[in-house]
């Protein structure tokens, strides 16, 4: 996927000014940040969708925050980040310790989601199991992604490493494509919601051989730099009460948020919603939880094989990569 700019015009239109937007206002004090210009970096991914939503039903507004959301590859969006384009972002947990080895200082202030069948590992009808893939070719995002990742974690969880399949790199919406277009030079493919949910219905191109149901590791957060957290933390107050109150939202009015949320990756909202059926996005008491204790114990196991598979070669001071004060 190119990095694109949103245009957000028709989206707005959608959106209107609704009770449940109102209603989800009012759950929140409004963290007034005056306006604070921020710039959010996430993918069509359905988990990030609430931020979509925030941004459309004026919750972040509301919260006193001009937000700019941006679309752009995980491979690409540390370096955003790293040139001062955007000042916060969406992406998986791993991915931070990722960036921070890699000198991108980031820190994580809430969750997002937690994938329960969301990302999957797409095969040719002839693959009956994981181990079935050694010394075949497998598609998947570059080196320090989500999907990379995933699929070093399946493999390492059957006997087997990325040294025993050939990958080529393609983005997730291009990797389940390649399925239903009958690609002939691949043998699996790592891709996520909305794109699952093509390969799902289309079962004579391919099957889903494993998701996040068989390997819950995929769990998204949302940070911003230390620099912007240090100088604006009521802006990250807002960002993070703005988020919580489009999960309100989407309790109060699903229909109208889903329709909202859709139209950003081009579904219809019966599309999105069956789409999101396979994620838990994650509300403020879900938030604590994570935090206490989960987050810490996954972001060591994931550190510890991303050394492993040389994505990483220094590990980073993992007690330093979350701020949770906004959550509370």
């Amino acid at each position: 996927m190119n990095r694109i700019n949103f245009n957000l015009t028709a989206l707005r239109q959608l959106a209107g000014w609704g009770t449940a937007a109102a209603a989800a206002l009012a759950l929140c004090v409004p963290a007034q940040a005056q306006n604070t210009k921020v710039t959010i970096a996430i993918s069509g991914w359905t988990g990030f969708a609430p931020l979509v939503l925030a941004y459309e039903a004026g919750l972040f507004k509301q919260q006193g925050l001009d937000v700019s959301i941006k679309k752009i590859p995980q491979k690409d969006r540390h370096l955003a980040i790293a040139s001062g384009d955007v000042q916060c972002a969406a992406t998986t947990v791993e991915t931070w310790v990722v960036w921070n080895a890699n000198g991108v200082a980031t820190t994580q202030i809430f969750q997002l989601d937690k994938s329960f069948g969301a990302d999957g590992m797409v095969v040719k009808p002839s693959i009956s199991k994981i181990t079935d893939l050694k010394g075949k070719t497998v598609a998947a995002s570059a080196p320090g992604t989500a999907p990379y990742f995933t699929l070093a974690w399946m493999l390492k969880k059957n006997g087997l490493s990325l040294k025993d399949v050939t990958i080529v790199n393609l983005e997730p919406q291009a990797a389940a494509n390649a399925f239903i277009a009958g690609n002939t030079q691949i043998d699996a493919g790592m891709t996520y919601e909305p794109y699952l949910g093509a390969v799902r219905a289309k079962p004579e191109a391919g099957k889903i051989l494993a998701t996040t149901l068989d390997y819950p590791m995929v769990m998204d957060t949302f940070g911003c730099t230390p620099k912007f957290l240090a100088d604006n933390p009521k802006a990250a107050q807002g960002l993070t009460n703005g988020y919580f109150a489009a999960l309100e939202m989407i309790k109060a009015e699903p229909k109208k948020s889903f329709e909202i949320m859709g139209a950003d990756v081009k579904q219809s909202g019966e599309q999105f919603e069956s789409s999101q059926k396979y994620l838990r996005w994650q509300d403020r008491a879900a938030n604590q939880k994570f935090f206490a204790g989960e987050h810490a114990a996954f972001t060591k196991e994931a550190a510890e094989l991303l050394l492993e598979v040389g994505i990483i070669r220094n590990m980073p001071d993992l007690s330093r990569l979350v701020d949770t004060r906004f959550i509370n």
